[in-house]
């Protein structure tokens, strides 16, 4: 592949923007720098919420959208909700007695709030985006892997290969991306993704430069256009010298 007409760079943050300390390294930040000069887009497009990456996103003054929560959520460089996803509070409840059942750990975000380890009372006064289990038995893990995949109404990904992250059923980075392009009157043809792990399997495979990680899950590096260094290595700043910088 040759060097492409890319006009958005959509990055994962968790393995793939950040280090292992959960930093952005200076090379990195000086990549994204010069792409924006060059007037290309650059977002981040993550499985975190709002509240724990929009500082990131601030410190590196971005001025385009923000994709949180897998694409439960696109914000604008205002801070204003373009769209919101919800997952309903009685599967919440569901999935939280699973994770009870089988004693994994689990996060779960609503849309003002994020819950470890233990969950709020009332569980149906608040509106859901996400919901994750964690634990180290693949056992368990299939288990409920299989347990999500017979409900039929949940679009099921992981951040790491010991986590599963459900989101409503069609929501995915992909999705949200294209839903952003049409605001930027652009398509996936000029789309740049970036990420390590299955909740970005999407985005990779339908951009038109899909860059995996040198971190990444193997099935996420089998679909990708080509692979990058990892998140130790600066492979955000290495994708983007390699495919989008005209320098």
């Amino acid at each position: 592949m040759e060097k492409q007409n890319i006009k958005l760079v959509a990055l994962d943050m968790d393995g793939t923007l950040l280090n292992k300390a959960g930093e952005i390294s200076e090379e990195n930040r000086r990549a994204i720098k010069e792409a924006e000069n060059q007037g290309v887009f650059v977002v981040l497009s993550t499985g975190r919420s709002y509240a724990t990456c929009s500082d990131f996103a601030k410190s590196m003054e971005l001025q385009s959208y923000l994709i949180t929560v897998n694409g439960s959520e696109i914000y604008d460089n205002q801070g204003k909700l373009v769209e919101r996803n919800i997952v309903d509070s009685e599967s919440i409840q569901w999935m939280w007695e699973l994770s009870q059942k089988h004693g994994t750990h689990f996060w779960a975000i609503s849309c003002d709030n994020i819950y470890r380890a233990e969950m709020p009372e009332k569980i149906h006064d608040s509106q859901w985006l996400k919901f994750g289990f964690d634990t180290n038995d693949e056992s368990i893990r299939q288990i409920i892997m299989d347990e999500l995949v017979s409900k039929g109404t949940f679009e099921i990904s992981n951040s790491s290969p010991t986590n599963i992250e459900v989101n409503a059923m069609g929501v995915n980075k992909a999705k949200a991306i294209k839903l952003v392009c049409s605001l930027l009157d652009i398509t996936m043809e000029n789309v740049m993704a970036v990420g390590d792990s299955l909740n970005d399997l999407a985005m990779i495979s339908e951009a038109k430069v899909g860059v995996a990680m040198g971190n990444a899950q193997e099935i996420v590096k089998e679909k990708a256009d080509w692979i990058t260094a990892t998140n130790e290595e600066d492979g955000v700043a290495k994708a983007i010298r390699k495919w989008v910088l005209s320098n």
